[in-house]
């Protein structure tokens, strides 16, 4: 089973509250805060852990323990708050510290700061954020339509050497192989008799809980 990590997010527009929000419904410790009182009171039904402070004092940070945490998302759109909460961040050697940029310049600035990931994009990447940052061995999580999402990882250990009927990903998760990469070459629905090996990308189609259950168990 996957190790349950531990997650701050430091701002919560549409985002933050989405990175943080898909955390906790999988399971992770999430600690959401925001400045603006009334974000906090919105999500408080929403996240077990919301708090109100600024990002930018490093007295409020070490209160709240940031210091702690595996990962830090800094999501805030205030490009001063944004950079001085990396820098703090940095400075209570944070292993993991992604940074939602606003453009070119401020993603530079980040990383000069500390930053170890840099994100771009809104609301159509925090689920596959939340995916990357709690998995061991995932390469992408896409939507596809409604409920239907792809997730595409390497080969776990636990499938490795047995064949589709074996691994019976089906039966135990309600997931379904529709592809696998194998040294440089896609098989497209693959036969029951394909053994999987080391090294393989593995494509699987389900609903986004049947999926997280596979990420947490495998």
């Amino acid at each position: 089973m996957a190790k349950k990590k531990q997650f701050a997010v430091l701002g919560l527009g549409r985002f933050g509250r989405n990175v943080a929000i898909t955390l906790e419904v999988m399971g992770h410790d999430v600690l959401g805060v925001d400045w603006d009182d009334n974000i906090v009171e919105d999500l408080s039904e929403d996240l077990t852990h919301v708090v109100n402070f600024d990002i930018r004092d490093e007295r409020a940070l070490t209160q709240a323990g940031i210091a702690n945490f595996d990962t830090v998302v800094i999501a805030s759109s205030n490009l001063e708050a944004s950079l001085m909460a990396t820098m703090l961040c940095k400075e209570m050697n944070i292993g993991e510290i992604v940074v939602k940029a606003i453009d070119e310049r401020h993603a530079e600035m980040a990383r000069r700061l500390g930053a170890t990931s840099i994100i771009f994009s809104e609301r159509d990447t925090a689920r596959r954020l939340a995916m990357h940052l709690v998995s061991n061995n995932a390469v992408d999580y896409v939507d596809i339509a409604g409920d239907i999402k792809v997730l595409s990882l390497l080969a776990p250990k636990s499938i490795i050497g047995k064949n589709l009927i074996e691994s019976n990903l089906r039966g135990l998760y309600n997931v379904n192989v529709i592809a696998v990469t194998h040294n440089g070459k896609t098989i497209v629905t693959p036969p029951p008799t394909y053994i999987f090996a080391e090294g393989d990308k593995v494509f699987l189609i389900g609903s986004p809980v049947a999926l997280t259950k596979f990420e947490q168990e495998i």
